[in-house]
């Protein structure tokens, strides 16, 4: 049995490393939809359509729990997966505005993610539940998950790569915003520009307040690793690898090109990964 983790893009692969970390000898396939990355500017319709595929096909390869890494396709199709597929468990992904709110010195917290996510019921729905008292600002990112996508050429034009994440940031932090959750698994690869642009920030005004940025994948996969544990327990089994290589354990799959997947996920990963295409 494995668990599988998909995203539209490469940007799961920030929750693939801490589940991976979590469970480390448990099989996990990864599936990268980047034949209709991004979701985040497609209709809710599309992407639903989408999600649904990918899961049918990872249930097909043998999948027993399924994260979705992506906060797009969580929004919108969590409810449907867990629906039509019951006995598959779904562990989804969603903005930490829970934690952003308990956390705040300022009273000011900004959520970064697509225009999907931010206009989603389950997004109105955590900030109704939490953001009392609190101000959330919402900043829409939909250049960012092109720039992670092809991160390899964007850290060859560093000054474009700035500027682009300055123009999300900077007005966060004018508006004292001392929490930053970032609502899309995109994002945390791009944490050490965002870092970068905090702390020149912070170096040019007095009493600048310290700024917290929330990367949800810890989490996920703290909450796929009880469910794995807790299934093994019972139903499962053989949960453990026969080989001592964890690379056997890992597949890499993409509908879009299996090279280029392969490149950027080098940049991502630190490591070599093979991928194979997939026609869905």
């Amino acid at each position: 049995m494995r668990v599988g983790v998909f995203d539209s893009g490469v940007g799961g692969l920030s929750v693939w490393r801490e589940v991976v970390s979590a469970l480390p000898e448990v099989p996990v396939v990864y599936l990268a939809d980047q034949a209709y990355v991004p979701y985040g500017d497609r209709s809710p319709e599309e992407v639903r359509a989408r999600v649904l595929r990918l899961a049918e096909w990872l249930t097909q390869r043998g999948c027993a729990l399924i994260v979705v890494a992506c906060n797009t396709a969580s929004a919108l199709a969590l409810d449907e997966l867990r629906a039509q597929f019951r006995n598959v468990p779904f562990v989804g992904v969603e903005p930490a505005v829970k934690p952003a709110v308990q956390h705040t010195q300022t009273g000011t917290v900004a959520v970064l993610a697509t225009h999907n996510t931010l206009r989603s019921q389950r997004y109105v729905g955590l900030v109704n539940r939490w953001g009392e008292g609190v101000r959330v600002l919402e900043q829409p990112c939909p250049a960012w998950v092109n720039v992670v996508e092809r991160l390899n050429f964007y850290q060859r034009a560093p000054r474009l790569l700035t500027s682009l994440v300055e123009a999300c940031i900077l007005p966060l932090l004018e508006q004292r915003a001392d929490v930053l959750v970032l609502g899309c698994t995109h994002f945390p690869f791009l944490k050490p520009w965002i870092s970068q642009v905090i702390e020149r920030w912070r170096s040019t005004r007095a009493n600048a307040p310290t700024v917290t940025i929330y990367d949800p994948a810890p989490a996920v996969a703290k909450r796929a690793q009880h469910l794995w544990l807790e299934r093994a327990a019972g139903s499962f089994t053989g949960t453990r690898a026969c080989s001592s290589s964890s690379a056997r354990l890992r597949e890499f799959w993409t509908t879009g090109d299996a090279k280029d997947f392969e490149d950027i996920a080098r940049v991502l990963l630190g490591h070599p990964v093979d991928a194979h295409r997939l026609t869905l």
